[in-house]
């Protein structure tokens, strides 16, 4: 199976595991946001972006070729599971925090990622940085949000 197929079949596949049921995101979806939370509206496009550039990266990165392609692909899906995890982890657990720590860990891998890359691609070190922008915007909306629905 060519690599660009191989990509987006396990990229959908952890999304359609890890993506909470509709029921479970309503609850979420009653929480209190802050006020100048104005752009909630574009969060699943500013996502969808940043998917489609971890994709780019990802197939950058593994035809970029060498032994520790693998590996890389690993760290990918590692970084995938953290991002996509958080907002299950919130509405099955129904505690914003753990929300918080995701995205917190979800960054931190997703720097160690990017500048891993660093050394092998630069174009797929690249694509992560919307992403690395985007990821505290989200944590830090989350630990908001956290405070005001205590």
């Amino acid at each position: 199976m060519p690599a660009w197929l191989t990509i987006l079949l396990v990229m959908g596949l952890v999304i359609a595991v890890l993506t909470p049921s509709r029921q479970q995101f309503a609850w979420f979806l009653r929480l209190r946001r802050p006020r100048w939370l104005t752009f909630e509206r574009w969060i699943p496009l500013i996502w969808s972006v940043v998917y489609v550039c971890f994709y780019a990266s990802a197939l950058i990165r593994w035809w970029a070729g060498g032994v520790t392609a693998p590996l890389a692909m690993v760290g990918f899906l590692v970084l995938l599971v953290l991002v996509q995890s958080y907002t299950l982890l919130i509405c099955r657990t129904r505690r914003l925090a753990w929300g918080t720590a995701a995205g917190l860990a979800g960054w931190l891998w997703g720097l160690g990622l990017a500048l891993a890359l660093l050394a092998v691609s630069r174009p797929a070190s690249l694509l992560l940085l919307p992403f690395l922008l985007w990821s505290p915007i989200g944590t830090f909306v989350t630990w908001r949000m956290q405070r005001l629905n205590c």
